[in-house]
């Protein structure tokens, strides 16, 4: 258990290295919280800082999420610390140590974290952010809704295992928590549109 916990703690401080802050402050010398939404997430990185870095933050984002699963597998592949591992990157992300504890919103890690554990779930909840975007231009519709559809898509479709779907539960919890002001904005009719800096 000693090891599991150690990577649990791993997987948060991974989580945690906000790689849109790096990123920009590296190219651009700025911190990209200041600018745009402020947010340190690849959508406020493409409308402040471009489409390539904006790609690389989401890369990075993503990766960083699959990692601290797959380093968790490589100890066991017992689903709660599986599950645990998953949950602690994108606390890490949302809430980054490194960063003062201002981080973007987690729904990248997330993907990364549970594509490594459910793959077809999180393709078919990919689909249904892309669609809600695609339709809407709202980012964070997007991502609310895939949030709220990753664990039915896990326990409905794919049939998996419990604790598995808890850790998903429990990361959506995380994931609205983080889009709270989107959710405000999206009530209010004031969120940005994707495409759109001047708002």
């Amino acid at each position: 258990m000693t090891r599991e916990l150690a990577c649990v703690v791993a997987a948060y401080l991974l989580g945690s290295i906000s790689f849109a802050v790096v990123l920009v402050r590296l190219v651009r010398g700025v911190d990209v919280r200041r600018e745009g939404s402020g947010n340190a997430g690849a959508t406020n990185v493409l409308r402040t800082s471009g489409k390539a870095l904006a790609i690389l933050t989401m890369l990075l984002d993503v990766g960083k999420g699959a990692l601290a699963v797959l380093v968790m597998r490589s100890i066991t592949y017992d689903p709660r610390w599986l599950g645990a591992a998953a949950c602690a990157a994108v606390l890490g992300h949302v809430f980054p140590i490194w960063f003062g504890f201002r981080g973007g919103k987690g729904m990248a890690t997330a993907i990364g974290g549970f594509f490594v554990l459910c793959p077809f779930a999180v393709l078919a909840v990919v689909a249904a952010f892309v669609a809600v975007v695609a339709a809407t231009r709202f980012v964070s519709l997007g991502s609310i809704t895939a949030a709220c559809l990753l664990p039915l898509a896990m326990r409905l479709l794919f049939h998996a295992p419990d604790a598995e779907v808890a850790a998903a539960s429990v990361t959506t919890a995380l994931l609205l928590v983080s889009h709270r002001a989107n959710i405000r904005r999206l009530l209010d009719g004031t969120e940005r549109r994707l495409g759109r800096r001047d708002s």
